[in-house]
């Protein structure tokens, strides 16, 4: 029978997505999703809905689902189809929207119990929310004096809870970096959070161990839990720390090392084989009116003489402004065919599904004419110099409006001097996260023919979502999702790593 997993905090369900793709020696699922819980009702919405995909998939019924994803019949229409209305009924008991800590705890309990059904070699996973231990959050709040109230310090203690009465086997908890720096009351959270799950109780110990470095707790470095995730084949350098709880007295064994790739996986090696298309722009969006912004870029740049690298990024601005044909501004289905070497690329065979015959939630935003003539500088300097350029770099004709801007050349150093970033093509992205959602100065593509921001499904592949990964709610909200997730195809790296142990398999 399959391990059992609880998933808490699951978001959309990236690390749920990972354990459950491994399979035992008979190509079955080692492990099955027994219950995951997510407070955001969109979220718990894209959850229950894989939940269903898992239950259809090698199915004839699955191909309702396809329909689904290609617009073909709407959520009604889907959801009348006996046997997906079958799985909707199973999904509503697997995938809860409860909000951990303002729940209540004796139906969180008994709904644990029930999934379990007496099962002890069970696994705990999930990541409490960290807003409270993030960089950006903590410097946001610095003069906040409810800061060091905020409950989202001691989310984690849900998780410790859940660990006291129902004893799994092992757990991976997830969060951010900046956990190791994070001090509550001039106390370091980490110490705090590591010895709460060393020892949640007097009669229950767990080994706080790392998936990259043998020991525990009493012998690790906190650093020793970062997980740089493009050391493992995720186009992404997203950097974690994730924990490794395995329960004292079972006689667990050493567990294997995530093994590192050969070579960092690329933004291109991601997002390139997807269909081209153009932005749009929030005002006149004709391809000629698009084009006439795009190709207007170079001439911002005066024929005074320039710096080297501004004078190789305005040559490709030049020529890459030709190129800017793309008709189409991406859609919620495109009908498409990928290549050969895509589909047999250790990426590709991982994210792409040849039975949905295209790919979907492609759709390209709206930007004012200033930014798309931004992008299209800042892509071209990428394309000449392998890097993104700074705020300072950019010529005076195309620097934003902002007070921080103005006295730039009288300040030795500016705020958000990276504020438009290209995702370079040849290297792994920055992080993924949830402020994908608020604009994509961040996340501009690295072809100036495409001048835009990354679309919900490039972003969705930077975090190794599969292709057939439906999201629900609007745009916003697809990428909020996408940004709190755990990429699927390291969780699935982490789930090895897991099912070994539970199997007994001993390193060597």
């Amino acid at each position: 029978m399959s391990v059992p997993i609880i998933d808490l905090f699951a978001g959309p369900g990236g690390l749920g997505e990972g354990f459950s793709s491994i399979e035992d020696q008979e190509n079955n699922p080692f492990f099955n999703i027994a219950l995951s819980i997510e407070k955001t009702p969109v979220a718990h919405r894209t959850l229950a809905l894989r939940s269903v995909f898992r239950q259809l998939r090698g199915t004839p019924a699955v191909a309702h689902y396809y329909r689904y994803m290609r617009g073909e019949i709407d959520e009604t229409k889907f959801r009348a189809e006996p046997e997906v209305a079958l799985a909707f009924e199973h999904a509503s008991r697997e995938a809860r929207c409860l909000e951990l800590g303002k729940a209540d705890n004796a139906g969180i309990d008994k709904e644990i119990g029930d999934a379990l059904n007496g099962r002890e070699d069970w696994v705990l996973i999930g990541g409490p929310p960290c807003q409270a231990y993030s960089l950006a959050g903590r410097s946001r709040r610095a003069n906040d004096e409810n800061f060091e109230a905020d409950e989202k310090h001691f989310l984690y203690r849900e998780y410790l809870r859940i660990i006291r009465k129902h004893k799994p086997a092992i757990f991976v908890m997830e969060n951010v970096k900046g956990m190791l720096s994070s001090k509550h009351s001039g106390s370091s959270m980490f110490e705090r959070i590591i010895g709460d799950l060393s020892r949640p109780s007097r009669d229950l110990e767990y080994e706080i161990r790392s998936f990259v470095k043998h020991g525990d707790q009493n012998s690790l470095d906190p650093r020793d839990y970062v997980i740089e995730s493009e050391r493992f084949g995720i186009p992404q350098a997203r950097h974690r720390v994730i924990l490794l709880g395995v329960r004292k007295g079972l006689g667990t064994p050493q567990h294997e090392l995530l093994e590192q790739s050969a070579r960092s996986a690329t933004v291109a090696d991601a997002i390139d084989s997807l269909p081209k298309i153009r932005s749009r722009l929030s005002k006149g969006d004709t391809s000629e009116e698009w084009r006439a912004v795009v190709q207007g870029a170079a001439t911002l740049l005066s024929n005074r003489k320039h710096s080297e690298d501004l004078q190789q990024a305005k040559t490709v601005m030049s020529s890459r402004a030709r190129d800017a044909i793309h008709g189409s501004v991406g859609a919620a289905f495109m009908p498409f065919k990928f290549s050969g070497a895509f589909q047999s690329s250790v990426l590709g065979k991982w994210l792409s599904d040849t039975e949905l015959g295209g790919v979907c939630q492609h759709e390209a935003r709206s930007h004012m004419a200033s930014d798309l003539q931004r992008y299209m500088f800042a892509s071209s300097f990428a394309v000449a110099l392998s890097r993104s350029p700074r705020l300072e770099e950019y010529p005076s004709g195309l620097l934003p409006n902002h007070g921080n801007v103005a006295d730039m050349a009288e300040r030795k150093s500016l705020p958000f001097n990276d504020r438009f970033r290209v995702q370079c093509r040849n290297f792994p992205a920055t992080t993924v996260v949830a402020h994908i959602a608020k604009d994509g100065h961040y996340y501009i593509h690295y072809d100036p023919s495409q001048c835009r921001s990354l679309t919900v499904r490039e972003a969705a592949r930077l975090q190794t979502f599969p292709d057939n990964y439906f999201f629900m709610g609007n745009r916003t909200e697809q990428y909020t999702q996408i940004g709190n997730a755990v990429p699927p195809l390291l969780a699935r790296q982490l789930g090895r790593v897991v099912k070994n142990l539970l199997t007994g398999r001993v390193h060597k």
